[in-house]
């Protein structure tokens, strides 16, 4: 069992902690299963939504694509982060092969996955658009010309966490009985990523710092030779994220879609229970994210609410109801009732991804660009907001 490796690699930092109990290849969360979301799983993401969330994306990883090149030859690397089994690139390349057949054809699919269970399911997720899979590993590929994305991975990257006391910052260490006990920071670098963002912690302030975030979008950035990345996920700017509103922490726990928070921890908190039995999650400082990448030579195009994202993407919805006929959205077979029964599916899936206090505002998008310039870009024609 996990609690067997953790007791006998004794105290370790809440990172150190994550690392194992998410990724671990025999007993981590991830590692040990192809899906963790939808109505079976333990926590619901847009893509669980149904196909609308992969269709709506489509259109601006396509408008990317014609920005790139006109050339209809010249290939564009689409690479997926945190892609688990590829249901969402497979959502994506469906539509544009019916959609964008151009850019569709001109696509090399990277899916990038910790997890082996999953990476064994991608080739069957994809099926009829598998000819498009060019590599799946654990790491990015070494060069890139294209797209990269990613649909909540920051904020299941391990993280520390910290807290402020009168003498100065401490971090949190997880025992060898699974509790938690105070330490000296395990680097120098916890307190110069508060400085950097000249962020104030109270005394006894407990918030999470996420390096590896910080390591991940600056591999990227190096990586990206020329192209865009979209970044889905939730959290904050530092100054909310490190605020008296989030004095306890942002790690929370799912688990058969039940959340549990710091709030919700009396004594030993949830997300220590039970390691690889649960996802254990913290949310992103976006602040960080994006001054991490502007420094390795991306350029900030946008930052709002996936409400706005999509509500932007989905002008003419319409089109949506039948991708086999896009130009034709009514029912054949009932000519009367234009709404048919898969439109009208989609639109209430929309709904779901767009509805302000659910995913449309918990959910925030980030998107870069490099060497490209600074287009207008068609998600970002709705507004620019993040609340």
């Amino acid at each position: 069992m996990l609690s067997d490796v953790i007791r006998e690699r004794g105290p370790m930092t809440v990172a150190a902690f994550m690392d194992l109990a998410l990724y671990d290849p025999s007993f981590g969360y991830y590692a040990r299963s192809t899906r963790r979301s939808g109505a079976a799983g333990d926590f619901f993401t847009s893509v669980d939504v149904g196909a609308v969330f992969g269709e709506l994306l489509e259109r601006q990883v396509a408008e990317m694509a014609a920005l790139l090149s006109a050339d209809a030859n010249e290939p564009v690397d689409l690479v997926e982060a945190g892609a688990g089994s590829g249901r969402l690139s497979a959502d994506i390349l469906r539509a544009a092969r019916v959609r964008h057949r151009g850019a569709y054809d001109r696509f090399r699919l990277h899916l990038v996955e910790a997890s082996p269970a999953a990476r064994d399911e991608q080739r069957a997720t994809l099926g009829d658009v598998s000819e498009r899979l060019i590599s799946s590993s654990t790491q990015l590929p070494e060069r890139i010309n294209g797209i990269v994305f990613a649909n909540e991975l920051l904020d299941a990257m391990p993280t520390h966490q910290v807290v402020m006391r009168d003498e100065g910052l401490r971090e949190m260490y997880v025992s060898p009985a699974l509790a938690l006990h105070e330490g000296p920071p395990s680097t120098p670098a916890l307190a110069e990523y508060l400085l950097r963002l000249g962020v104030t912690l109270e005394p006894g302030w407990r918030v999470e710092i996420n390096l590896r975030a910080i390591e991940w979008i600056r591999d990227l950035a190096r990586r990206l030779d020329r192209g865009f990345v979209i970044l889905i996920d939730y959290g904050h700017e530092a100054r909310e994220l490190y605020s008296v509103g989030h004095s306890n922490g942002t790690l929370t726990t799912f688990a058969r879609h039940t959340a549990e928070g710091p709030e919700s921890s009396a004594g030993t908190p949830r997300w220590l229970k039970s390691p690889g039995e649960q996802d254990i999650t913290a949310h992103v400082d976006f602040t960080s994210v994006r001054a991490a990448a502007e420094e390795e030579g991306l350029f900030t195009l946008g930052f709002l609410d996936q409400t706005y994202f999509l509500l932007a993407l989905s002008q003419n919805l319409e089109n949506l109801g039948n991708l086999e006929n896009p130009e034709n959205p009514e029912n054949p077979e009932n000519p009367e009732n234009p709404e048919n029964l898969e439109n009208l599916k989609k639109r209430l899936a929309l709904k779901t991804l767009i509805m302000p206090g659910g995913l449309g505002s918990t959910m925030k998008v980030l998107i870069f660009g490099k060497g490209v310039g600074r287009p207008p870009l068609r998600g970002c024609s709705f507004a620019v907001r993040a609340t």
